[in-house]
């Protein structure tokens, strides 16, 4: 009887870890031939997402409820060779009961803001100490994650800041895409707003009819972050009497002012096309999202004050002159109308977003040799 195939189990919360976590997948995948990976998921998109990308190429499964008996019984049957969780997937109970079992426990990627400090501290600081110093490695994105964990009381031995691996991911577009979404701009200049969360968009839009005049050659591309409020968008849009057309329309016209981006998977191309992008979920409360991604592809970013997901990346764009933070709407566009009033300006933001970008790579390296010496 053959010796079941042994398990690479990979942790990641939804879309955006994913996609994250897809240079290092990869790599574990090329590098362990003789193991199976395992991607779970807490979200249904998070799930769609690794289906499309891997096929059958890796197993897949939702991630358990972090409960003694379904986690000690999840864990039996999968009977993993290590456990990787990205990010901020700090499980107790899954922690405690690998740690239990002897099965190394990394946690990758890992980010941990003043704000989440705080509330362990005050919440759960003995808990948060407990299952932190369970976790066979830390690696952290930065030093400042770096220094946090070890605040909250991680072993400083176990703690490394490996670097983010978002800086090495490939970012490309898709051609066949870019194609079809630059059919939208009639040689337009356009700004996108990407991963936008609700109340932005309203921002944006109130915003942008009071801009409109200084705008009348930019075509703006509103992407919703979560696909059951692209419709929701789309009505606030035209409801302000702005002539409005959809990506999954399929049907480009010159006098539409806002393209609704209701298409997953296409980010690459929407940033690809455009001459500014505007990175969403800085103007709600959710800390932002990846502005690596138009870094990658030397796009100018411009973000709001709440950017603490990405603290430190912001702090480094913005002082090396890849990026531009602004206050309120209002300032991001006058921020726009400036960049696309100076081509040389505009230019020059992008070419220092892609140095930043290019200067910090070689996370997923150190990370899979990590990786390798645990197994």
């Amino acid at each position: 009887m053959n010796a079941p195939v042994p398990i690479i189990w990979l942790h990641c919360v939804s879309v955006g870890e994913f996609r994250a976590a897809t240079i290092l997948i990869d790599k574990v995948i090329a590098n362990h031939p003789d193991h199976r990976v395992l991607v779970t998921t807490t979200t249904p998109t998070g799930s769609t997402a690794v289906t499309e990308r891997y096929k059958q190429g890796v197993l897949h499964f939702y991630f358990p409820f972090d409960l003694p008996i379904i986690v000690n019984r999840y864990i039996r049957k999968i009977n993993p060779s290590i456990c990787i969780l990205m990010e901020t997937e700090i499980w107790p109970n899954l922690i405690h009961a690998l740690n239990k079992k002897n099965i190394p426990v990394i946690l990758v990627n890992a980010r941990m803001s003043q704000r989440s400090l705080n509330k362990y501290q005050k919440f759960a600081k003995k808990l948060s100490q407990q299952t932190l110093n369970k976790l066979t490695l830390i690696a952290t994105q930065n030093h400042n994650s770096m220094n946090r964990f070890i605040e909250l009381g991680a072993t400083p031995v176990n703690v490394i800041n490996a670097g983010n691996i978002k800086f090495d991911q490939q970012h490309t577009a898709d051609i066949t895409i870019t194609k079809q979404i630059s059919a939208f701009k009639y040689r337009r200049n356009v700004v996108v707003f990407a991963s936008t969360h609700k109340g932005e968009e309203e921002q944006i839009i109130n915003s942008y009819i009071n801009y409109q005049d200084s705008l009348s050659g930019t075509l703006l591309v509103i992407i919703p972050r979560h696909p059951e409020r692209f419709n929701e968008v789309y009505k606030l849009a035209q409801k302000n009497n702005i002539n409005t057309v959809k990506r999954s329309s399929n049907n480009p016209s010159a006098d539409a002012n806002i393209l609704i981006g209701d298409s997953m998977g296409e980010m690459m191309s929407y940033f690809e096309v455009c001459d500014i992008a505007f990175i969403g979920g800085s103007f709600s409360k959710t800390g932002g999202h990846n502005m690596l991604e138009p870094a990658a592809l030397s796009k100018p970013i411009i973000f709001g004050p709440s950017v603490f997901n990405f603290a430190e990346v912001s702090a480094d764009l913005v002082s090396q002159r890849g990026a531009i933070q602004v206050h309120n709407a209002d300032e991001m566009f006058e921020a726009i109308i400036e960049l696309l009033g100076n081509k040389d300006m505009c230019s020059k933001f992008g070419d220092n977003a892609f140095t930043f970008f290019s200067q910090h790579q070689g996370a997923t390296k150190l990370l899979s040799s990590e990786i390798k010496s645990l197994l």
